[in-house]
């Protein structure tokens, strides 16, 4: 590999202390390029001692008749270069994927369910995703059209519990002139050129109008969601301290004072109220609507019961509010 992405791929992984030294990681294998990228890269790194092995692992979702074509693909390409390789159909996973509207989200849920399997299997310490600089621009602006909140606005982050990304700050530009200078093989899928998809969209005509506009575009977008994250991170750990302030455990229920907690203004509450139900474990819709609802209970004088979720319910009192799990789900009418 080029030595100059190389070295500069690993400053990146240093500096975000991505992947400890003699790691096994498992590399999420699609087949495309992004991830072919990222196979090299890996076969680089445990070339030169930083990892000491990975496991290319690929989940073929059968939404298309030939998918059985990219797992071929990538076991080939694994055992080319004597890499551990694992694979699975989606229809083969033990497990329930919730239906909500979204095939690319019921696709997202079943491939971490697949990687986090691998990864417990072989005892890896990261998972290694392809996302790059472009992913990183195009979700950043579906978010932006979408409303986001400065939370989503952060976009993807290089390390997120097991998973690491060390392409983020990587251009697609940089990937496919390597791999096509070397001669290196990858697929195409076809979805990347349907414009009914918003990210494609964005990827074929609002990006390069925003290069064109100014060609500082990458370097300044690079550096802009490095100050989110930092004020992100700042502000997290701000809302963990005053969290810890405002509550205490009591019977095993976390047990939070009202007055303390509608003291903070309302960007604060919200931040708390997230906080508090991810904390409590509590599944939720990332969405404002959600959020408004419950805060109207909190700031309500009546005390009582909320329910969050078909399992889950807040309830306050003299003051204090706390959640407990259901001993019976709800049911809906």
């Amino acid at each position: 590999m080029n030595k100059t992405i190389l070295n500069s791929i690993i400053t990146f992984i240093d500096t975000e202390e991505l992947i400890p030294e003699g790691s096994t990681i498992v590399l999420g294998l699609s087949g495309g390029p992004d991830s072919v990228f990222l196979f090299q890269l890996l076969l680089e790194l445990k070339q030169v001692g930083k990892i000491e092995n990975f496991v290319a692992a690929h989940l073929d979702h059968e939404w298309r008749p030939n998918s059985h074509k990219d797992t071929e693909f990538c076991a080939q390409l694994a055992q080319k270069h004597g890499i551990p390789f694992e694979t699975a159909k989606l229809s083969d996973l033990e497990a329930d994927f919730k239906w909500d509207g979204s095939k690319e989200e019921i696709g997202r849920k079943a491939r971490r369910f697949f990687l986090e399997f691998v990864a417990q299997k072989y005892t890896a310490e990261a998972i290694a995703l392809g996302q790059h600089a472009q992913d990183q621009q195009e979700t950043f602006l579906i978010r932006l059209v979408r409303g986001a909140s400065l939370t989503g606005l952060c976009g993807i982050w290089p390390k997120r519990g097991i998973y690491i990304r060390p392409l983020l700050q990587t251009n697609k530009s940089e990937i496919l002139n390597y791999l096509n200078a070397h001669n290196i093989a990858y697929l195409e899928d076809p979805s990347n050129l349907q414009d009914t998809f918003l990210r494609n969209r964005i990827r074929k005509n609002v990006i390069p109008a925003l290069k064109n506009a100014d060609d500082r575009f990458d370097t300044n977008f690079t550096h802009t969601i490095d100050r989110l994250q930092q004020t992100e991170q700042y502000l997290d750990a701000h809302a963990r301290d005053l969290f810890a302030q405002m509550s205490t455990k009591e019977n095993s229920l976390l047990e939070v004072s009202l007055s303390e907690f509608l003291s903070y203004p309302p960007i604060m509450q919200s931040r708390l109220l997230i906080l508090w139900l991810t904390l409590e474990r509590v599944p939720f819709p990332p969405s404002q609507t959600f959020i408004d609802e419950v805060m109207r209970f909190l700031r309500s004088d009546r005390g009582g019961t909320h329910a969050l979720h078909e399992k889950w319910s807040m309830k306050k009192k003299s003051g204090t509010a706390w959640i407990e799990k259901n001993c019976f789900p709800l049911r809906s009418p």
